[in-house]
């Protein structure tokens, strides 16, 4: 209780000395919604009809992050007020700030948030740890709260498992993403060449469409030792490694799997991209990739719109899109949930709240929200939809929907995530450089075994 007191605090002080004055939340007051028009709009309706209403008069407060899911959100909450009959105030902050709210708030205790945008692989230890999340499994799989038509089998097995923390499930998937590569239609037919299947082929390529004399390169990546890792992530699952043992907790960063991952990892960088990739981020990288030097680039798909629109790419139209290359262990990208929708332990109104969360996560309003071409979202039944995949390229969708159910993660899963991306980045960031990988490798492994082994239980 001690350890789990003393990480909370830390973390408050560190993001409050770290981020700017507190963040002015911008409240969603109740709104007027439009006439039903479709049977979908009645059709996602909360299991309890309009005219009962059993939550009528309950106001819930529900704290969410600037993004494009909270502004297809706004457009539609009308709709679940005027069916439930329950108020909706929603407070909208920048990331970072989001969570300094929740974890001042948490800590303090007396909090009255009842749901919550969260990010799984950021803080789903955390706030679990800390008791500050409803296990939403007691609502899926409770047939009065949860009828048959929500489906909560829709959802890609992945992205549940990215919300579940031993067992509790944590949150609904509402914004997933994948790890694909991007590359050069052009530069690739001019070369006689198809896109890579495997990441032999990815460096056969790379090689070929590399010219350094005329600026061109055929490779780029995030190299910045923290930032890249959660892209590095998939070379290390197909080349058969991962961050630790999750049954023994023994790191595992310098097994010959992961030497071989980090070190071709590397390489692409250090002799086939432009210089500075340890510097670069994914603004850094997509940007060049978009000024159109670059031949192959491997990044989220959840950027794809800084690729494929002209208006911030001079390649837009010259862009295609696949499922990430296979390594020695095949093509194991991670797929997991970006953002996910919870319910705050210390929560009142938890049955309203879950009124909310289920209606947002229907799969009508998926469809609605999705549709927008914005939030990926996580359930099969919408990708399969004309519908749910209209606004995507289709070579995008292909790739999304042979990666969904690759990797629930893409970092270690652990409380202290910051210190384990810098810990894995020292790697990175020596293959980049050309030194010894295995070196690099070792001590990693052992700054990386001390982090865990402070890890609570």
């Amino acid at each position: 209780m001690k350890v789990r007191l003393f990480l909370v605090l830390v973390i408050v002080l560190a993001v409050i000395v770290g981020c700017a004055p507190a963040p002015t939340a911008t409240p969603v007051p109740p709104t007027a919604a439009p006439k039903a028009s479709s049977s979908a709009s009645s059709s996602a309706a909360p299991s309890s009809s309009a005219a009962t209403q059993p939550f009528k008069g309950t106001t819930l407060r529900i704290l969410v992050a600037n993004h494009p899911w909270y502004d297809a959100m706004k457009k539609l909450v009308g709709d679940f007020q005027t069916q439930t009959g329950i108020t909706v105030n929603m407070e909208n902050y920048a990331e970072n700030d989001l969570v300094q709210k929740l974890t001042t708030e948490f800590t303090a205790g007396g909090s009255n948030v009842d749901a919550f945008m969260q990010r799984p692989l950021q803080e789903g230890k955390l706030f679990a740890q800390n008791n500050w999340y409803v296990d939403l499994n007691t609502y899926v799989k409770d047939s009065k709260k949860t009828p048959d038509s929500y489906n909560f089998a829709d959802f890609q097995k992945a992205a549940v498992g990215t919300e579940t923390v031993k067992d509790m499930l944590t949150g609904i998937p509402i914004v997933t993403e994948q790890e694909v590569l991007y590359y050069r239609k052009d530069l690739y037919q001019a070369a006689g060449l198809q896109p890579p299947k495997t990441l032999a082929e990815l460096e056969a390529a790379a090689t070929k469409l590399t010219d350094k004399s005329k600026q061109q390169f055929g490779f780029i990546a995030r190299g910045q030792g923290n930032p890249a890792v959660t892209q590095f992530s998939s070379y290390l699952y197909s080349f058969g490694g991962d961050w630790f043992d999750q049954s023994t907790k023994k790191a595992t960063l310098n097994t010959p799997e992961a030497i071989a991952a980090f070190t071709l990892f590397g390489k692409l960088h250090k002799n086939y991209a432009p210089p500075g990739t340890t510097n670069m981020s994914w603004p850094q990288a997509v940007a060049v990739f978009a000024q159109g030097s670059v031949a192959s680039y491997t990044d989220a798909n959840s950027i794809f719109a800084n690729l494929l629109d002209p208006t911030k790419s001079t390649v837009a139209d010259k862009t295609g899109v696949v499922v990430f290359p296979e390594g020695p262990k095949g093509s194991v990208p991670y797929s997991v949930t970006s953002w996910g929708l919870s319910i705050a332990a210390s929560s009142k109104n938890k049955d309203a709240a879950w009124e909310f969360v289920k209606w947002a996560t229907s799969k009508e309003i998926v469809l609605k929200t999705q549709g927008d071409g914005a939030n990926p979202g996580a359930r099969a039944s919408v990708w399969a939809d004309p519908v749910g995949k209209s606004k995507f390229p289709a070579d995008w969708v292909a790739a999304q929907v042979a990666s969904a159910n690759g990797r629930g993660y893409d970092r270690p899963l652990v409380v202290q995530v910051g210190a384990a991306r810098d810990i894995i980045g020292t790697i990175i960031t020596a293959a980049i450089n050309g030194e010894d990988v295995t070196a690099a490798a070792n001590k990693a492994n052992a700054d990386f075994q001390k982090l865990l082994d402070s890890e609570p239980k």
